[in-house]
């Protein structure tokens, strides 16, 4: 019966393991929500600004591209450029994650934002 004397040692570890993991998320998710990406559309015409956490931080445009006659075309520029900041935030998230994973694929860290 000694094997089982390993197992509860086996335990502890593995908790102490999944508590030091839990303290790293918490680090990445308070440095993911100050990390800023930036996309833009149109060639500039409209920034978008947005955290590691998905939090929309800014958008401007310029005044050039305020149409009252094409109002499609703002839209769909604010479009694209808020979908391309997502998609950075996203990529940035994953990075993010896969370093405390240490390329692990855990279930449940894909995906999760708090």
């Amino acid at each position: 019966m000694k094997g089982f004397g390993n197992l509860g040692e086996l335990m502890k570890q593995a908790q102490k393991q999944a508590q030091k993991m839990q303290e790293k998320m918490d680090v990445v998710q308070q440095s993911l929500k100050e990390r800023v990406v930036e996309a833009s559309s149109g060639g500039g015409m409209v920034t978008v600004q947005m955290n590691g956490k998905q939090e929309l931080l800014s958008i401007k445009i310029d005044p050039e591209v305020v149409n009252p006659n094409d109002v499609q075309m703002l839209e769909d520029l604010i479009f694209a450029a808020v979908s391309q900041a997502i998609k950075k935030s996203q990529d940035l998230y994953q990075e993010e994650i896969n370093k405390v994973a240490g390329g692990l694929n855990i279930p449940g860290l894909t995906g999760l934002l708090k």
